[in-house]
């Protein structure tokens, strides 16, 4: 299974399934980054942090640690 983590600058995925537990999960949430959304990769950070998404119209910025927990087709 790929994750956010893994994909690459300029390809949009659609989000399968957020692993994580609790507080972390619900914060991607909260995100607006939920099952069967799509997420354009504008931006990786020369050292992969972060990873620079936008999602529902609007830009994100997420830690690598987050990106990994969000799987994607």
């Amino acid at each position: 299974m790929k994750t956010l983590k893994e994909v690459t600058c300029g390809e949009t995925v659609m989000v399968k399934k957020l692993t994580g537990d609790g507080p972390v999960k619900r914060r991607i949430m909260d995100m607006g980054i939920t099952k069967g959304v799509e997420v354009f990769v504008r931006k990786v950070a020369p050292l992969g942090d972060p990873v620079e998404v936008t999602v529902r119209g609007y830009e994100l910025s997420l830690r690598k640690a987050d990106a990994q927990m969000i799987e994607v087709e």
